[in-house]
């Protein structure tokens, strides 16, 4: 299983709003990411509007990546969360991947 860190900003006017959205993620969206091998997904947030995300998978950000772009449910909620992001882009294509350089099991 391959652990894997990114990060990309929200903008901080909708903070607020950003997050009460994740305490409803709707369940459809949540069987899709199960199905595309999204495991331990955690989101963390700075009070800049920095998030941290950390899932695991049994291939890389870009397989996980693309397995979740194939599904329509993926489409609905990245639009609907795109007005929340800096770059008004969907949250999803805006992902940095971080480099895993220590742990401690």
């Amino acid at each position: 299983m391959k652990r894997i860190g990114f990060q990309f900003k929200v903008r901080q006017d909708r903070l607020e709003e950003y997050k009460a959205h994740h305490q409803h993620v709707w369940p459809e969206m949540l069987d899709a990411l199960r199905a595309a091998g999204w495991h331990n997904y955690t989101l963390f947030l700075r009070e800049d509007g920095l998030v941290f995300g950390y899932f695991e998978t049994e291939e890389s950000l870009a397989v996980a990546q693309a397995n979740m772009a194939a599904t329509e449910v993926n489409t609905r909620w990245q639009e609907f969360m795109s007005p929340f992001t800096d770059s008004h882009a969907r949250p999803d294509e805006s992902f940095v991947e971080l480099e895993a350089y220590f742990h401690l099991d």
